[in-house]
């Protein structure tokens, strides 16, 4: 190794040390034109799951013993903290479909395509805030009319199968035209 790079992997080695570097998420921006609904639909029904497990989830009785308490509030944690991280991705996996995906003529050829977003937006904070299934229900029912605008951008007609998970629920698929 010449000296002039062992000073410049040390230079960039001290700096990562005194500044660390910050993780940085994006989905490619190039554009790629690869998208795709199906990480926004699978959040949705983690939400739902997540949302069904907290409702089937037993108290502890009046005197119940410490450690079962302890027991119920991390597994209540851990569905809650689930629950909202997926409510946040289905958010985020969203964004970049309306931000990188659809355009213009997008939103003259599908004119509830403006509202769908806002709809879908506003149930995935709400899941979030809440335990009910019905705020969770809702969010995937917005996020699959979303799948279906988006399928049809593309050609293709859509079929709505069951998902096969614990939740229940179904995913938009496409079906060529």
């Amino acid at each position: 190794m010449s000296p002039l790079r062992a000073i410049l992997g040390l230079r960039t080695t001290i700096v990562d040390a005194l500044v660390p570097p910050t993780a940085v998420f994006a989905h490619c921006d190039i554009p790629c034109g690869i998208y795709d609904p199906h990480e926004a639909q699978i959040s949705a029904l983690t939400v739902l799951r997540m949302t069904q497990l907290i409702a089937e989830l037993p108290k502890p009785a009046a005197g119940a013993k410490p450690e079962d308490i302890e027991a119920y509030h991390a597994k209540l944690s851990r569905y809650v903290s689930v629950k909202e991280a997926h409510a946040e991705r289905t958010k985020a996996e969203l964004r970049v479909l309306w931000g990188d995906y659809f355009t213009a003529d997008h939103a003259k050829t599908f004119p509830t395509l403006s509202d769908s977003f806002w709809k879908a937006m506003k149930a995935a904070s709400k899941a979030r805030q809440s335990t009910a299934t019905a705020d969770a229900q809702e969010l995937l029912g917005q996020v699959q009319a979303i799948a279906e605008i988006f399928w049809k951008s593309k050609g293709a007609n859509t079929r709505r199968q069951p998902s096969l998970q614990k939740s229940g629920g179904e995913i938009v698929y496409p079906v060529p035209a």
